[in-house]
């Protein structure tokens, strides 16, 4: 084997996975774009497209302590190209079924792959690269996995406006079940290194985690403060920039994937801070400006133009990695040996938090709806949107609040130990 080839195969093994966790960003991002046409194709409401889009957040979080054990039983070929099938043969599922229960469990099924993206490149950097290098190359994972995210919203869009969403929709199934292969076919383990590692998850070690106060204060102030990135971004923002501001659809999306930019920067930024200023400290500023930015974004439609929002955004997506020091805060709150479970908690109720928004704002916008109906479908004022989207500010603050209040209980403990 040439010495460029043998250089080269880590980086490779490394892309394989990586192309798979940016895809499931586009897929997490897909019903943000087909607001109108799903509701159309259901003849549904918006509580109904907010428990449609709930479903990936179910799948994706229930699924998030299976596939670590599956990557340990089975190694990351056959999960993450199995992941990658089931995402594209889920995304055809959903896009031509008239059967609304054979959407739902189309759109469970791509949250259900869609968990082995990031989990599967981190386990293929361990095997492929030193330990000395594994997180840098985990956090430029994330960078580049959030291009994903990026480029899943305008250019998608104007994809949608030229060819129909259903032949884009073919288009991402074909990738997804293409990658699948391709993924079976090329991903493999270093030479004389196995990728399998049989291990056991102990329940009593997720009563443990369950059974701190001080981490379920954590995981609910986290839940909490996640509905401008899985609530606006991930699925309402678009729709509302459209009603809100009468811009178009692509625009609207450009405008959105300028909080996934800011996310690209706030890692290293608020890890920085956190040295500084304390972790909680830190996550509760972001609580207080997210909250205020969410806020003025709502309140200023008259006056935001173009330029102001891309501010706004980008302001809100650096305030969104306080997710970052949330699991820096919980790994302090319990012993070093619960680290996995406790990480793997966290996400979890993480990404919850998209389903809880997304039911949320769903109806609470089908209870502000002003009566507006076109071709049967219901048509929401931007006083619906307003009304319901001011749950994300409000959330983020509680979830401030209650980071404070554990950071005095935490406080007010080393001073009595």
């Amino acid at each position: 084997m040439s010495s460029l080839r043998v250089k080269s195969l880590p980086w490779v093994m490394w892309a394989l996975p990586l192309t798979f966790f940016a895809y499931q960003f586009i897929l997490r991002l897909w019903p943000s774009l087909l607001m109108t046409q799903i509701m159309q194709q259901f003849s549904i409401d918006a509580t109904a497209f907010g428990f449609l889009s709930a479903m990936y957040y179910f799948g994706y979080a229930g699924m998030q302590i299976p596939i670590a054990l599956l990557l340990e039983r089975f190694g990351v070929r056959w999960v993450v190209s199995g992941c990658a099938l089931l995402c594209g043969f889920a995304v055809f599922l959903f896009t031509f079924t008239e059967h609304w229960l054979l959407a739902l469990m189309g759109r469970f099924l791509i949250g259900m792959g869609s968990a082995a993206g990031f989990l599967g490149t981190s386990k293929a950097i361990s095997l492929w690269f030193p330990s000395a290098r594994y997180a840098r190359l985990v956090g430029l994972t994330f960078s580049l996995g959030l291009l994903g995210a990026v480029y899943g919203g305008k250019p998608v869009s104007l994809l949608i406006e030229n060819l129909g969403w259903k032949s884009v929709a073919l288009l991402i199934s074909g990738f997804g079940i293409g990658l699948g292969f391709l993924l079976l076919v090329g991903f493999k383990a270093p030479q004389g290194l196995c990728d399998t590692v049989p291990q056991a998850i102990k329940i009593s070690d997720l009563k443990k985690v369950i059974g701190s106060s001080s981490m379920v204060l954590l995981s609910i102030a986290n839940l909490l403060m996640v509905g401008a990135l899985e609530g606006f971004a991930d699925v309402w923002g678009v729709n509302y920039l459209m009603e809100a501001h009468q811009f178009s659809q692509g625009d609207c999306a450009g405008l959105v994937s300028f909080i996934f930019i800011g996310m690209l920067f706030g890692g290293p930024l608020l890890a920085f801070l956190s040295e500084r200023f304390g972790v909680y400290q830190v996550i509760i500023a972001c609580s207080l400006g997210m909250s205020f930015l969410f806020f003025l974004m709502l309140t200023g439609r008259n006056f935001l133009d173009n330029h102001m929002l891309k501010a706004i955004f980008f302001t809100i997506g650096i305030f969104c990695c306080y997710q970052v020091l949330v699991f820096s805060a919980g790994s302090k709150l319990m012993v070093p040996q619960l680290l996995g479970i406790t990480i793997a908690f966290l996400n979890c109720v993480n990404m919850l938090g998209g389903s809880f928004f997304h039911t949320v704002v769903g109806s609470l916008m089908d209870i502000c709806w002003e009566g507006g109906v076109l071709n049967g479908i219901r048509v929401y004022s931007h006083t619906s949107y307003f009304w319901a989207l001011m749950a994300i500010p409000v959330c983020s603050l509680l979830g401030g609040i209650l980071v404070f209040i554990l950071y005095c209980k935490e406080k007010k403990q080393k001073s009595l130990s």
